[in-house]
């Protein structure tokens, strides 16, 4: 419904205006399919934002819509499950009418309650019509232990019963639940297998009917809901499972992933950081501590102490590219410089995202969650490294004289004390005193400018302690560089 068409629509206001408009009635789940089918055929992306599932979930899902199926959406946290589900909200008509008073946003043209069969019986042409936003056909529930069947569906009111001096048997004594309520809508039931299998059973008939029963009453509503239920894999079962009987009255079962390539994962974390333009303008992150970020969430996902089942969300690295930024952010205002760019001393900053985004297994438990994190640092560092240089390991292999020989060299007569604070010109300065590194750097990555010359040259420090060809020993962002032999005996 255009927007115009719309304002028209509005000034509709009873049941006799409705029919002598051009008003169609529809279903919910046909509304979503042939609004999609328009977005298709006008060239409008419904799902547009969605990084990374171009080829494979969002033609799935627009499968499910078009065969007007309800969905699960099963994936491991921070794939985007919920987001997926809010923006079906754009496939809905941006209003459509209801008759007035009704608690289930019942249509003029197909009343299911007592209440208004006997309000249009009385009233016909002249039954007050409202209308209702797109946003207000939305509901989301999370499934929680505690959820019960009068929360989502009903249960007799005796309350309103008494007050309205009414029959435990009639209908109007009902006080409708979450579902009901969503009728000509979306509900959305977020972590499905959180839901009690008996509350699951509850379920059956409103899929496999469309209809609900309250207790022993002879009620039978035919709803018009499009579902859509999020959950973890079937076989990440700490908490619950979706019962069988269930699992198969939903239509659509939509496998989500996470992000492919390190590209991809940058694009989508850019876009979810909450980061202003000030701060933006203020703090370089360059393409290389943006690669670190993301490579710490690849690392995570093939790690021995992390549970795998559990996954490894997207949000770790949304967070962590903020408290990166925020410790940039936090070393320019101790400086006094007016413009800073993040360095690789940053990274421990973002410790704490890392820490309360993974589940540890038993090993990782041992090992310590804050261990666990610079280890993923660590393995990051050396994934990054191998991008951008020669392997060090390779190429000692080949027991030939390496690129790095001269900066080992030098560090065999000099030790370098590196502070997380410097300003930049003095960040700049010290890392300028190491000229081998300089001198590496130019014969691979001569383009660099001067400020991504230094961030390189304390990355390729941090990376040769990695591959054990110096020694490094940090405290609170100050760290030691040092030939090996030296670092071992102190």
């Amino acid at each position: 419904m255009g927007i115009n068409n719309a304002i028209t629509m509005k000034k509709v206001s009873t049941l006799g205006d409705l029919r002598s408009s051009d008003y169609v009635s529809r279903d919910v789940k046909t509304e979503l399919r042939e609004n999609l089918i328009r977005n298709k055929k006008n060239g409008v992306n419904t799902f547009e934002g969605l990084e990374g599932y171009d080829d494979t979930v969002i033609p799935e899902l627009e499968r499910a819509i078009l065969a007007k199926h309800n969905i699960n959406l099963l994936g491991l946290r921070g794939q985007a499950k919920t987001t997926i589900a809010r923006m079906l909200l754009n496939l809905l008509d941006e209003i459509i009418p209801a008759i007035a008073g009704s608690e289930l946003n019942e249509d003029p043209y197909r009343p299911i309650t007592e209440f208004s069969k006997v309000l249009i019986q009385d009233k016909g042409d002249d039954t007050p019509i409202i209308w209702i936003n797109r946003k207000d056909r939305y509901t989301e529930k999370l499934a929680t232990p505690d959820v019960s069947v009068a929360d989502i569906i009903g249960d007799l009111d005796p309350i309103k019963a008494a007050n309205q001096k009414l029959s435990y048997s009639d209908q109007r004594a009902i006080h409708y639940g979450l579902i009901p309520r969503s009728n000509r809508g979306i509900f959305v039931i977020n972590e499905l297998p959180d839901l009690q299998p008996r509350i699951q059973v509850a379920l059956f008939n409103i899929l496999q009917e469309g209809d609900i029963q309250i207790r022993g009453f002879k009620i039978r509503l035919p709803l018009d809901v499009q579902f859509v239920f999020t959950a973890n894999p079937e076989d990440y079962t700490n908490r619950g499972s979706i019962i069988t009987p269930l699992k198969d009255r939903i239509q659509s079962q939509i496998m989500t992933h996470y992000p492919v390539s390190i590209e991809l994962a940058k694009q989508i974390t850019w876009a979810e950081a909450r980061i202003t333009d000030e701060v933006k303008a203020k703090v370089e992150v360059s393409e290389l501590l943006r690669n670190l970020i993301e490579q710490v969430s690849f690392v995570a996902r093939d790690s021995e102490f992390v549970d795998q089942k559990s996954g490894v969300s997207a949000r770790l690295g949304v967070s962590a590219l903020e408290c990166l930024i925020a410790s940039a952010e936090q070393r320019m205002l101790r400086s006094g410089d007016k413009t800073t760019h993040a360095r690789v001393s940053d990274l421990l900053s973002i410790i704490p995202a890392i820490t309360g985004k993974v589940e540890l297994v038993y090993e990782g438990e041992q090992e310590g969650a804050v261990q666990v994190a610079h280890n993923l640092i660590r393995q990051a560092i050396r994934k990054e490294f191998l991008d951008h240089y020669p392997s060090p390991e390779k190429l000692a292999s080949k027991k030939i004289e390496t690129p790095y020989k001269s900066i080992v060299d030098w560090f065999a007569q000099n030790e370098f004390d590196l502070s997380h604070w410097l300003a930049n010109e003095d960040y700049q300065l010290q890392l300028e005193k190491i000229s081998p590194i300089i001198d590496f750097i130019n014969s691979f990555n001569p383009e660099l400018g001067d400020s991504n010359k230094s961030l390189h040259a304390e990355f390729v420090l941090h990376a040769l302690a990695e591959f054990s060809l110096i020694s490094k020993k940090g405290y609170q962002g100050n760290y030691n560089f040092n030939d090996m032999l030296n670092g071992m005996l102190g």
